[in-house]
């Protein structure tokens, strides 16, 4: 093994650290002081393996040198019983460096000490009797029986609480008891602190007075068990005459009890006090009377009561006094509690309290406040209530009074996420453990975290911190609190607690045997079959069941908002049994209450954004914010679509994940148009936008295709041109693509190579963007190129030059007004768009003969192209002051006048009319006429796809599609006729507007 000394000289690493050093270690601050009385106990024949050992556990302390002074303050002998039991020894040092107020009591009372670290925490029961012996009652019949003057008896139930108190702080600061826990058994020894108070209140009663039933009504954090340290113990009184009694004289009998039990437990003696009787809560306050009999209680609850009176009586308990009276007190008020929500504005109430609370605590003082500012115990307190008073009354499980067992219901039954509800809890449980900590030092009600760093260290010690306990418990204090602000506003301002709190509490809870009549008061036209849905969507005891049963009575009143409720009922089944068991979905309805109602309205009102939304219902999330439901930039489209084209080596693959991408735009775009989040021109430009970005990502495509069949380079230039409403950028949602595609071949390739090339590239880009797929297909409309249907797909550059030298009509000039770039080349679209300026924006204007050919094929389009018997003044796009109208005298305007007015070279249908206005070719009323009928007919042909999923240029006379473009349009329900109307007016006001200008009649 070798020789494993230490040679002489050399320092002993392994050395004891000196008793000075190991002080310090153990986290004392006036170590000399504390070597001073470590020494004397020495000299007490106090063995040195016992005082190792009490420095070990005082090193445990919150505050050593405290514990420290307590234990050199005892009596020797008890001292020494002290340190040779371990475990009392432990208990002692936890207490007394925790609290200098419990370690004052261990000084006073060095009885308590031998033992400590052995008793556990009595029942409540057990607690009341041991606190009824102390002042000499009988537990029996509560007769106090003790001698002396009632200082002294005072001074006994002071000492006996304390006493009791002791072993619950020992649980809480050795034993690692839970909050809850200890806050129970705080709980339990008031309840015993107040049947003892009330014995002594009777030793004072004449033996004259009138006899009475009297209870105690423990209410707030007593009553829900949940008490501190030291605080105000909320209580009611409440009192009734023995039979055949005086009642008047009972309650100024129970009145005396009262003001008794006030005293005995409030009353400062050498032994100090209990804590504050705090009877405010009582009907009218402070200013009513103190005790009440059951009659008067229930009275004012009937008449009277404000709303937060009602959510205190979410907390009432017995706790004292005649249990019979008590328990039928607070079997009478609870109706009261669990009808609270019916109240107009309840939920308004509620959160405006909580607000005036907040504004209440001192500016100076917020970043303190533990419990009552921003993120503190209010915060998860008032959430939790809100949420029981509004699901409670149709949801006997989640009435618990306690805060923590509340929130596990709540949790449990889906009315707060699983997560949201632990974070909640665990940053509750941490926020009240420091409250205690805070509390126990002197045994005084405070609220505030101290400032002192001395202070804060022990405050991080108690709660585990030891590394850095002041930096440690700043931090997590700082992360709980951010938390539970967080959650707070989520909750306690969810939009649904006010939906769900406007109905009444029978379908608050949906109940299958109850639902048809409301189902058909709604407006549903299929009760029975809404049923079955509901069945299918509620049954059972699954999690996902329970927030179904809460989301539901909601929903269905908003899907009864729109115009076909049933199909907004069938939309959701489809969507949850595709998503119900995706933990995010039911979670986002009922959190973000705002997606819910959206996705209600969407659903009960379009076809085509519920198609969208069902192919893709993860879209759903898009609901919850306004951002998500504008139009994304161009640009950003375009990033987007080419990066996903690096992700795929197929092309097939590739152009799918596009038209998956569009799919999403066009739900975005739909779902705003549907829920009027934004303005026609915005929905149209974003339309043009993701048709663009897709077109130009699938050439992409195209190109590659070819060029891997040619095994070569693609040999020519090649580019696409928007053409008609495209080239507009005046899209709607059953419009198609109208394109022009141009090539150019490069230098050393034939025309006919080229050409083929460009063709195979065209008919690959259609090809994919329209193949048969789930998503909706872009069909690319080549139908506006030279001779139409009849001329070549693909031209090349030059091509297009001879034929419009030679061959080129009117029409193809007036369509050319709208060809804009769009993908491919850039300097081939600049080019062809070179070649077609001068025939566009003629420097002559129109002559005669041109102005009659378009005339003339204005009036035949009208005559021919008009479906059989459609109404003339409610098509959209060919009728009497419709698109067609509108458009064509811009178009004219704009031949006539564009080489002179280079603010009429634009493809906008709008910004013409706009610009002829500034140029003073147009009056400023025929615009604003001929403005409001173009985009009435493009709202109408939207709205008119939205409702029915497919394109239709004809108003719709009847319903349902009337009533649903009727909605869409924003019309009061049963308004119909005034659609067509509304349209009529301001169609025929843009006719008048067209005839005079376009055909020149007066």
């Amino acid at each position: 093994m070798g020789d494993r000394s230490v040679p002489a000289g050399a320092v002993n690493s392994a050395r004891p650290a000196s008793p000075t050093a190991r002080l310090a270690r153990a986290g004392f601050s006036n170590v000399a002081e504390a070597l001073v009385m470590l020494g004397r106990w020495s000299s007490e024949d106090i063995s040195q393996d016992l005082v190792d050992d009490a420095v070990e556990h005082l090193g445990e302390a919150a505050d050593p040198d405290l514990a420290l002074a307590v234990l050199d303050s005892l009596p020797r002998d008890t001292r020494a019983k002290v340190l040779a039991d371990p475990e009392d020894s432990a208990a002692l040092i936890a207490v007394a460096g925790a609290s200098r107020a419990l370690g004052d009591v261990l000084t006073r009372h060095p009885q308590n000490a031998v033992g400590l670290g052995h008793r556990t925490p009595h029942t409540s029961v057990q607690m009341q009797a041991i606190l009824l012996e102390a002042i000499g009652a009988r537990p029996d019949d509560l007769e106090p029986v003790a001698s002396g003057s009632s200082v002294e008896v005072l001074d006994a139930l002071r000492v006996a609480y304390r006493s009791l108190l002791l072993p619950i702080a020992v649980g809480d600061l050795l034993r690692g008891n839970r909050v809850d826990e200890t806050s129970a058994r705080l709980a339990d020894l008031a309840d015993a602190a107040l049947a003892a108070g009330l014995a002594i209140a009777r030793f004072d009663i004449p033996t004259d007075a009138e006899p009475c039933l009297f209870s105690v009504i423990a209410m707030g954090k007593c009553g829900a068990q949940e008490l501190n340290y030291i605080s105000d113990v909320d209580v009611i009184f409440v009192a009734e005459a023995v039979d055949g009694g005086d009642e008047v004289a009972a309650l100024r009998t129970a009145t005396k009890l009262a003001t008794g039990l006030i005293r005995a437990c409030g009353e400062s003696t050498a032994e100090g006090s209990l804590w504050e009787v705090d009877a405010a809560l009582r009907p009218e306050g402070k200013a009513g009377a103190l005790v009440r009999t059951l009659s008067s209680h229930v009275g004012y609850y009937e008449r009277w009561a404000s709303t937060w009176e009602f959510q205190a009586l979410l907390k009432a308990r017995v706790a004292a006094g005649d249990r019979n009276l008590g328990q039928a007190y607070v079997d009478a008020t609870q109706d009261f509690v669990w009808t609270a929500a019916d109240r107009p504005d309840f939920v308004v109430d509620v959160q405006r309290m909580r607000q005036r609370v907040e504004q209440h605590v001192p500016s100076k003082d917020s970043a303190r406040q533990l419990k009552l500012g921003r993120g503190g115990l209010r915060d998860v307190e008032f959430s939790v209530q809100l949420l029981q008073l509004v699901h409670g009354r149709s949801d006997v499980m989640v009435r618990s009074p306690g805060t923590l067992t509340a929130l596990e219901a709540l949790s449990t039954w889906g009315y707060v996420g699983r997560e949201d509800g632990a974070v909640l809890a665990a940053a509750y449980r941490f926020l009240r453990t420091l409250e205690h900590r805070i509390q126990i030092f002197d045994l005084r009600r405070t609220h505030l975290v101290p400032e002192d760093e001395s202070d804060l260290r022990r405050l991080g010690r108690s709660m585990g911190f030891r590394k850095d306990p002041v930096g440690e418990l700043t931090q997590e204090w700082s992360r709980h609190s951010r938390e539970v602000r967080r959650i707070h506003e989520k909750l306690f301002y969810r939009p649904l607690l006010q939906a769900v709190a406007r109905l009444d509490a029978g379908s608050a809870r949906l109940s299958l045997a109850a639902a048809g009549e409301r189902l058909q008061a709604l407006g549903y036209r299929d009760p029975a079959g809404a049923l079955r849905h509901l069945e299918a969507l509620t049954s059972g005891v699954s999690r996902r069941a329970a927030i179904q049963r809460t989301l539901l009575p909601v929903l269905l009143g908003w899907f009864g908002d729109g115009p076909d409720p049933d199909a907004g009922l069938l939309g959701f089944r489809r969507m949850s049994d595709d998503l119900g068991a995706t933990p995010w979905y039911l979670r986002l309805l009922r959190d973000e209450s705002l997606a819910a109602e959206r996705m209600a309205r969407v659903l009960s009102s379009s076809r085509y954004v519920s198609d969208l939304l069902l192919r893709s219902p993860d879209a759903v999330a898009m609901l919850a914010s306004d951002s998500e439901l504008s139009p994304r930039p161009l640009a950003s489209l375009k990033t987007e679509m080419t990066s996903a084209l690096a992700r795929h080596d197929d092309g097939e693959t590739a152009v799918a994940s596009i038209r998956a991408m569009r799919r999403r735009e066009l739900f975005r775009l739909s779902a705003s148009d549907t829920l009027d989040r934004a303005h026609t021109s915005q929905i149209m430009s974003g339309l043009s936008d993701v048709t663009e970005a897709a077109i130009d990502a699938a050439l992409q495509v195209a190109l590659s295709s070819v060029e891997t069949a040619l095994g070569a380079p693609v040999p020519t230039r090649f580019a696409i041109i928007a053409m008609g409403r495209f080239g507009g950028r005046e899209l709607g949602f059953g419009s198609d693509a109208d394109v022009m595609f141009v090539h150019d071949p490069l230098p050393g390739s034939s025309e006919k190579e080229a050409t083929d090339a460009a063709l195979a590239v065209a008919n690959e880009l259609r090809r994919l963007l329209s193949a048969p797929s789930p998503d909706p297909p872009l069909e690319i409309d080549a139908d506006l190129r030279p001779e139409g249907r009849q001329g070549p797909l693909v031209r090349s550059l030059a091509s297009y030059a001879a034929y419009y030298e030679r061959w080129s009509s009117p029409w193809e000039a007036q369509a050319l007004l709208r060809a804009r770039m769009v993908a491919g080349d850039v300097t081939l679209q600049e080019d062809f768009l070179s070649l077609i300026n001068p025939l566009r924006w003629p420097k002559a204007g129109i002559d005669d003969g041109a102005l009659r050919e378009m005339r003339r094929l204005k009036a035949r389009m009208e005559s021919e192209r008009m479906p059989r018997g459609a109404d003339p003044t409610l098509h959209t796009k060919l009728g009497r002051g419709g698109l067609s109208d509108v458009e064509w005298v811009a178009q004219l305007l704009q031949i006539r006048h564009a080489a002179q007015v280079p603010q009429l070279r634009t493809t906008s249908t709008l910004a013409a009319l706009n610009a002829a206005v500034d140029a003073g070719l147009l009056e400023v009323e025929d615009q604003a006429a001929l403005e409001a009928a173009w985009l009435a007919a493009t709202r109408m042909r939207n709205a008119i796809v939205l409702v029915r999923g497919t394109p239709g240029d004809v108003v719709p006379s009847a319903p349902p599609d009337l009533t649903g473009v009727a909605f869409l349009l924003g019309y009061e329900p049963g308004h119909g006729s005034d659609v067509i109307e509304d349209y009529r007016r301001t169609t025929r006001r843009a006719r008048v507007v067209v005839e005079r200008l376009f055909y020149e009649s007066e």
